[in-house]
C-alpha cells in the first residue's frame, strides 16, 4: 500500500481544497463575513510557486471567489517552493508578499484572520465541538475540503491517477442524506470537483448523517464498518465507486498529515 505523500500534490490540495473552502466559510460563518465587511473594493491575491498554476482568489464585502475581476488590484504571495507554501498552510512559515504597503494591511487584517478562522473549523478543539452549530459547520467544511481534494489527488497523485485511469466518464455523487450533495465529474480520466448535485450521477457515495461523515473523515469511524451497517452506502457503476473509494483513501493520507 502506498502511504508516502508528494509535496506537490499536497500543495495542490492546500491551494484548491483548503483555501478553496474560504468561499463556503464566508457563506456559513458570520465572523468570516464580518472580516470582509470593510472590503467594498475587490482585492485579488495571486499565489505564485514553482511548478503550480498561479490562481487568484478575489475578496470583497460579498464573499470570496476564484478568478480575477476586471481592474481588481493584485496582491501576490510568492513562495520559494511547494514545501514553503505547505508550511504556510501549516502555520510554520510566512509567504513573500509583493504589493504596495497599503495592500499589505489586507493580508494582516483580513486574509490572515480568515485563514486562521478556517483552520479553527477544520481542526476544532473538544470545546469547539461541544457547540452543535459549530460542529455541524466544521463537518460540512471538512467534507468540502475532502471532496475538493479528491479531484486533486485523482489528477496529480501517482496512485490517484492510476485509480482515475480505471474510472469511465460520468459523475460520482458525494452526498449526506438530507443535508448536502456534491459531485466529482470524470471526463477522460480527469476529475473536477463540483460543489453542487449532479443531475445524472452514474454512481454515489452516500453518508447517512453529518456525524458519520465527520467520524469517517476524522478517522474515528471505519468506512468499511459503516458500509456494513448502512451508515455509508455505495450505488451505481461499481468500478467508478470502488476507484473513487481508493482515491478517498489516498486523500486521507494527505489530509491526515
Amino acid at each position: 500500500m502506498l502511504i508516502d505523500t508528494d509535496p506537490r500534490v499536497q500543495a495542490h490540495i492546500n491551494l484548491y481544497a483548503v483555501l478553496g473552502t474560504l468561499p463556503l466559510l464566508v457563506e456559513r460563518v458570520p465572523a468570516a463575513r464580518e472580516l470582509l465587511a470593510g472590503t467594498p473594493t475587490p482585492v485579488g491575491i495571486r499565489f505564485v510557486m514553482p511548478g503550480l498554476p498561479r490562481p487568484v482568489l478575489t475578496f470583497d464585502a460579498t464573499g470570496v471567489r476564484w478568478g480575477r475581476e476586471p481592474k481588481t488590484p493584485l496582491l501576490t504571495l510568492a513562495f520559494t517552493s511547494v514545501a514553503h507554501f505547505n508550511r504556510m498552510i501549516d502555520g510554520t512559515a510566512q509567504p513573500i508578499p509583493v504589493a504596495a504597503p497599503h495592500r499589505l494591511r489586507f493580508l494582516t487584517g483580513v486574509f490572515a484572520p480568515l485563514t486562521d478562522l478556517l483552520g479553527r473549523y477544520l481542526q476544532p478543539t473538544e470545546a469547539d465541538l461541544d457547540d452543535p452549530e459549530f460542529r455541524e459547520t466544521s463537518t460540512i467544511l471538512s467534507l468540502h475540503v475532502a471532496a475538493a481534494a479528491l479531484a486533486q489527488v485523482a489528477n496529480e497523485d501517482r496512485s490517484g491517477r492510476f485509480s482515475a485511469q480505471h474510472i469511465p466518464d460520468g459523475d460520482i455523487a458525494l452526498e449526506v442524506t438530507g443535508t448536502l450533495a456534491y459531485h466529482l465529474q470524470l471526463r477522460n480520466h480527469h476529475a473536477t470537483f463540483v460543489p453542487a448535485p449532479s443531475p445524472h450521477p452514474r454512481g454515489a457515495l452516500t453518508f447517512s448523517t453529518l456525524e458519520v461523515t465527520g467520524g469517517i473523515l476524522a478517522g474515528d469511524l471505519s468506512a468499511i464498518a459503516c458500509m456494513s451497517d448502512g451508515r455509508l452506502a455505495m450505488r451505481g457503476v461499481i468500478s467508478m465507486v470502488d476507484n473513487v473509494n481508493r482515491i478517498l483513501d489516498r486523500v486521507g493520507h494527505y489530509l491526515g498529515k
